[in-house]
């Protein structure tokens, strides 16, 4: 009797230790592998150090609605905050009015989200939107922050050679730690080779920063409805193929209801928006969190506690940042943004028949072009979908 009970406590702690594991791991990857980015979103878009730690802070928690979507599904319900979406808002840079517009836009997005978890053909009218328009306008984003890396070596060779060598070893050798080991390899190079200033990190505890929306129709077009797109085609639809990839298949609409409430409430204190995750899904989703898939949503609750957990550093991470060679920053972001990059034109340059409104959507968005005030990601996806449209009038189908 007792060897069976203790039999029976063994596989209880056994059937534990695999799915918590996959979950902290998602975690500690999905924060070190692009806070650097959000911040950098943050920073362009016009938020003090004060304010981009509060909206940090505010997404990092955010995320912990992962434990309550799986405790609720009993699947491994994984949520990130929009990685594209941050760098997006580097390559929109500050809207007139400053941060508040931004946030007013931030909002605006929630509210997209809701909707299309609500109203169903606005919701079909969002996944209608060509894949291939939708992954040339997120490349478009991404190319100028993932040019950072060589610029860096071309800068300052000796502080950032270094980093990318270790990228790329690791890359090798422990490919989901590449982002996260060159992380550490460039706060341990900024603080041997260039000190931070008396004071950078005296005064890290968290702190929220309330932050009155403004709303502007420039930011609405320039913001809020890209930043909705690149969040629904790079975020949520890979998400949720990753989940049914991995034999789940979870009520749509209640998601994009949550995520978008939940983005509506962090927004006011910095936050851009939350979604599902992609990359860190895999890690709860998939056989190395349990062989058990009715298991593994054990995963997705261990993933959102750690994310509540590591809020606490994201205003030391932030203050840590703000103190930091601009540079070496978005040299790290960059790499962490490669395989995005990647992905992005492999989806744009699939079909050969969309090729070139693909590539008239790519190279419009990287090109900072601006009208109205209206960023380039709008014009890009305007610009290659008249092209498409008129490629494909009067076309056999």
């Amino acid at each position: 009797m007792t060897s069976s009970a203790s039999d029976s406590g063994e596989a209880v702690r056994g059937s534990l230790v695999q799915p918590v594991s996959a979950g902290l791991l998602a975690a500690v990857v999905g924060f070190a592998s692009s806070f650097t980015i959000v911040l950098a979103g943050y920073a362009a878009v016009g938020a003090s150090p004060a304010e981009a730690a509060s909206g940090l802070m505010a997404v990092s928690l955010a995320m912990g609605l992962s434990a309550v979507l799986s405790l609720r599904t009993r699947m491994p319900i994984a949520i990130a905050w929009s990685t594209p979406g941050a760098a997006l808002l580097v390559a929109t840079g500050a809207p007139a009015g400053g941060f508040p517009v931004a946030v007013g836009a931030f909002l605006v997005t929630a509210a997209l989200i809701v909707a299309a978890g609500v109203v169903k053909p606005f919701g079909r009218a969002v996944a209608a939107i060509p894949m291939p328009l939708a992954g040339a306008m997120l490349a478009g984003v991404l190319l100028d922050l993932c040019l950072a890396p060589m610029r860096a070596v071309g800068a300052m060779p000796a502080l950032a050679l270094p980093i990318v060598l270790t990228w790329a070893l690791a890359l090798r050798f422990a490919r989901l730690w590449a982002v996260p080991i060159a992380t550490v390899v460039t706060a341990a190079i900024i603080v041997m080779a260039t000190p931070l200033p008396d004071g950078a990190l005296a005064d890290v505890w968290p702190k929220p920063v309330l932050v009155a929306p403004v709303f502007t129709l420039d930011a609405v077009i320039g913001i809020a409805i890209p930043l909705f797109i690149v969040t629904m085609a790079s975020q949520n639809v890979p998400g949720l193929a990753v989940l049914r990839a991995n034999g789940y298949r979870p009520d749509v609409p209640p998601i994009f209801v949550a995520t978008g409430l939940v983005s509506a409430m962090t927004a006011p204190f910095g936050g851009h928006t939350v979604n599902l995750a992609a990359i860190t899904a895999a890690l709860c989703a998939g056989p190395e969190a349990h062989p058990d898939p009715a298991r593994r949503w054990i995963a997705g609750v261990a993933a959102g506690c750690a994310y509540g957990v590591i809020a606490v550093l994201a205003p030391a991470a932030a203050a840590f940042i703000a103190a930091s060679p601009p540079l070496l920053i978005q040299a790290v972001a960059g790499l962490a943004l490669l395989g995005s990059l990647a992905g992005a034109l492999s989806t744009a340059l699939a079909r050969e028949e969309d090729r070139v409104p693909a590539i008239l959507t790519f190279v419009t968005t990287a090109s900072g072009l601006s009208f109205f005030g209206i960023g380039a990601a709008f014009w890009g996806l305007v610009a290659g979908g008249l092209v498409m449209l008129l490629l494909r009038v009067g076309r056999p189908t």
